[in-house]
């Protein structure tokens, strides 16, 4: 039997810290009613600390994660595959059915915002479009 709860893939290009912060936060928000996964088009060797410190303030975790590599199989099975900035690209594959968007977040860096302050801004950015998300979701 499949599952029937929807399923959602967070992609960067690392898989370190923008896609693993939409994918800890869905995971907090949703309460195990979505599927959560999050994979990079070019995985890092590591995850953004950064990133990771600014999900724990809300009391999202990236336990247990690491930068996963994209695949077919991962595409197939999503029902929303969420592309995070503007720098990760993929392709659809056969038997994908679900649908994908991109989601270009702000970047304080241009503003000359840095550390921490900066991840508190991504953060809230993504959290929103998290919740948007799983709210639309809630109604499909």
């Amino acid at each position: 039997m499949t599952d029937p709860r929807p399923c959602v893939v967070f992609i960067c290009v690392k898989n370190a810290g923008k896609s693993q912060m939409a994918a800890a936060l869905a995971r907090l928000y949703s309460n195990g009613r979505v599927i959560v996964q999050s994979a990079g088009t070019q995985p890092g060797q590591g995850l953004n600390r950064a990133s990771e410190a600014s999900v724990a303030e809300v009391g999202a975790s990236f336990d247990g994660e690491y930068p996963k590599a994209i695949d077919a199989k991962l595409l197939r099975e999503a029902n929303r595959i969420i592309i995070i900035g503007t720098e990760a690209h993929i392709e659809p594959v056969e038997g994908m059915t679900g649908s994908i968007q991109r989601w270009e977040t702000v970047e304080p860096s241009r503003q000359g915002i840095e550390g921490q302050e900066r991840m508190r801004l991504i953060r809230d950015d993504i959290a929103q479009r998290v919740q948007a998300l799983l709210a639309e979701l809630a109604m499909d």
